[in-house]
């Protein structure tokens, strides 16, 4: 018997819940099109792959036949289909009722879209804790991937990870495979013929016991939307030499990973740590702690160590994002929340599209943050919010919640304030600033306090301020989006400067510093905040009233002093062509740019994306200022400044003893 290695190649495929129908277009002609025709015409290259259930009903539905040709594949035995969560969850991060549920439910997708249910299973971004064994178990997932990385964390060598190893939780066991760090990084970047000798040296590894397997599962995104990939993979014709080499190869076979482990003994037991893919370990931490974190790898690096010692210089774990990020926390413990109210309900009582909106409320991407990740990205966070507060509306009408109530949502130490009338709900953080943090609107299903407050990064310390070159480019072959600096936009020093409150809607400030608020006089005076200046003493009082939000300042006397209040609005448009200020009729300009107005009591913010409008009025005429407020962030095109939000200032000097702010929220057509 001749020496040969199992190639074990499977691709992941994956679009976020609420992502732009124009970026899905454009990921499926440059990536999931192509990508299927040339697998297609090589019947006997053998592959798995897993499409995320909300990419999958998409592609279903709008290039019905492009995916016949992965139902022909499958139909052939050429395709062998992984299972997941279904909105593509963290599974670690959600209850264990509903990891049971959204991977049953992708599983039974599969099967009746695709004829065959999964035995096999990708783990969204190869996060890892124990306690998802059941659940997979559970499900009938018999084996999932993560990365070698994982295996070296719990002490393994390089040498022992050419198959899959065994693994146990609460009496069930779990089989895992070991994807190569070595084929993520030169599939699709180094040159065909330089991967397939790499992959022929794998066939050392095989003894008359065991055959080696060489396990590669990674995202499909590589082949074609990353940087030059689509000229490189397509037209000049990486894929298909990959595929003629390895199908002209004696010592390489591919198989399925169904194939391998019905064939192959495990390797053993082995227990992982808590741990996801090695760039995570960075991404995941603050920044000071993130620069620490990477000089200590650039000194291993440096040193000539890194590579053999690396499994013992770990960072932070993927959950360290809800600590980093108090807008990831607050999503993530408003879902646990409104998960809990949901599995409440007789079953009787639930319906198939609160269970939709749980489930959409659980996809990974708008969590969190690194080169990847969408928590910078304003649209999907609105896709998380938008399922979320339609559940809400969902559950109250069969589990009805008091108008007022206070609980520590987001287990800060500090609890909020919930206002809500059925239309409206406003949650006030009882923290000094006595703000919202949270203003839905049920009947648009909006939270226009999703917004994103600027602070430190890590990757800040590679911008180079006034900059906007890009990339350069590797001497063979091309580089990965790891490697790239390069800037979409313009950035300045200022742009970089972390914010020192939270972008919250009714932020105020007296003579330029800051009101702090006695909190705690909330829960006994009907939202009435007295601040702790008691020579200038403010009082501050939240009322819901239908669709209006009033905010009713009564300063003790007329003072020679100037008030401010701060909102930030979340609104869908941003800086597009479908938002703009309105004034009596009169178009004053677009929410991204600046505008100054003096003696104004009211302005509408349209909104066409919203489907409704903002109409914020005060019972004086005040001083409006308002601009977009941006964060700068990376992803693999490079460095680029996202507007998170409208901040409109109101300045007003105190003339009179009240001033009544309004929020007026109208849906249109609804």
């Amino acid at each position: 018997m001749s020496q040969r290695v199992s190639l074990l190649f499977g691709v992941h495929a994956h679009q976020p819940v609420g992502n732009f129908s124009n970026v899905l277009m454009d990921a499926h002609i440059r990536c999931y099109r192509p990508f299927l025709q040339v697998l297609h015409r090589y019947p006997d290259f053998r592959f798995a792959v897993h499409f995320s259930g909300w990419l999958l009903d998409y592609l279903m539905q709008e290039f019905p036949e492009d995916m016949a040709l992965l139902q022909e594949m499958v139909a052939r035995k050429q395709v062998e289909l992984f299972g997941a969560g279904d909105t593509e969850p963290v599974l670690a991060v959600i209850p264990n009722s509903d990891r049971i549920g959204q991977i049953e439910a992708f599983s039974k997708k599969l099967a009746s879209r695709l004829g065959q249910r999964p035995q096999g299973a990708w783990l969204t971004e190869r996060v890892w804790e124990s306690t998802v064994i059941p659940a997979l178990a559970d499900c009938g997932i018999r084996y999932v991937i993560v990365d070698d990385y994982h295996f070296l964390c719990a002490g393994k060598t390089h040498a022992e990870l050419n198959g899959y190893f065994t693994t146990e939780e609460d009496s069930r066991k779990l089989d895992l495979f070991p994807i190569s760090e070595s084929l993520r990084y030169k599939i699709p970047f180094a040159p065909a013929d330089e991967t397939i000798a790499y992959l022929e040296s794998l066939a050392d590894q095989w003894t008359p016991d065991t055959c080696a397997a060489a396990v590669y599962f990674d995202d499909i995104e590589k082949f074609g939307i990353w940087p030059e990939t689509y000229q490189w993979v397509y037209e000049k014709g990486w894929l298909e030499r990959f595929i003629q080499g390895v199908l002209a190869s004696d010592k390489i076979c591919t198989q399925h990973y169904s194939e391998y482990h019905a064939s192959e003994k495990t390797r053993g037991i082995v227990y992982l740590p808590t741990v996801s893919y090695i760039e995570m370990n960075e991404w995941t931490l603050p920044a000071e702690s993130a620069n620490t974190y990477a000089d200590l790898v650039q000194q291993a690096k440096s040193s000539g160590w890194y590579e053999q010692k690396k499994a013992y210089l770990r960072g932070g774990i993927w959950k360290n994002f809800f600590s980093r990020y108090p807008e990831s926390n607050w999503m993530h413990k408003r879902m646990l929340g409104l998960s809990a109210r949901f599995h409440q309900l007789q079953k009787t009582r639930r319906t198939r599209l609160m269970q939709q909106k749980l489930y959409e409320s659980q996809a990974n991407d708008a969590y969190w943050h690194g080169l990847f990740g969408g928590l910078y990205l304003p649209h999907l966070r609105r896709a998380i919010y938008n399922s979320l507060v339609e559940l809400e509306t969902l559950l109250d009408a069969r589990l009805p919640r008091p108008d007022y109530f206070t609980e520590d949502t987001d287990l800060d130490g500090v609890a909020e304030a919930y206002l809500q009338n059925g239309i409206l709900q406003a949650v006030i953080k009882l923290d000094s600033f006595a703000s919202i943090c949270e203003l839905d609107a049920y009947r648009l299903h909006h939270n226009f306090g999703d917004t994103l407050r600027c602070q430190a990064e890590h990757y800040y310390q590679k911008i180079q301020p006034g900059q906007n070159h890009a990339a350069s480019h590797s001497a063979s072959g091309i580089a990965s989006a790891h490697d790239r600096v390069s800037y979409k936009h313009e950035i300045n020093a200022e742009d970089i400067i972390p914010d020192d409150h939270p972008r919250s809607l009714f932020v105020d400030r007296l003579d330029g510093m800051f009101i702090s608020y006695h909190s705690k006089a909330a829960a006994l005076e009907n939202n009435h905040f007295q601040s702790a200046n008691t020579e200038y003493p403010i009082h501050k009082q939240f009322v819901l009233d239908g669709n209006r939000l009033q905010v009713i300042y009564h300063f003790s006397a007329k003072m020679a002093h100037v008030f401010i209040t701060e909102i930030n609005l979340a609104m869908p448009s941003c800086d597009g062509v479908g938002a703009r200020y309105r004034h009596h009729g009169e178009i004053l300009g677009g929410l991204g740019q600046l505008l100054q107005l003096k003696d104004i009591n009211e302005i509408a913010l349209d909104d066409d994306t919203l489907g409704g409008n903002v109409v914020l009025a005060t019972s004086s005429p005040v001083t409006l200022r308002a601009h977009p407020h941006f964060t700068v962030s990376q992803s693999e095109s490079g460095f680029e400044k996202i507007m998170q939000a409208v901040t409109v200032q109101l300045e007003w000097p105190i003339i009179t003893q009240e001033l009544i702010i309004t929020l007026e929220i109208n849906a249109w057509n609804r």
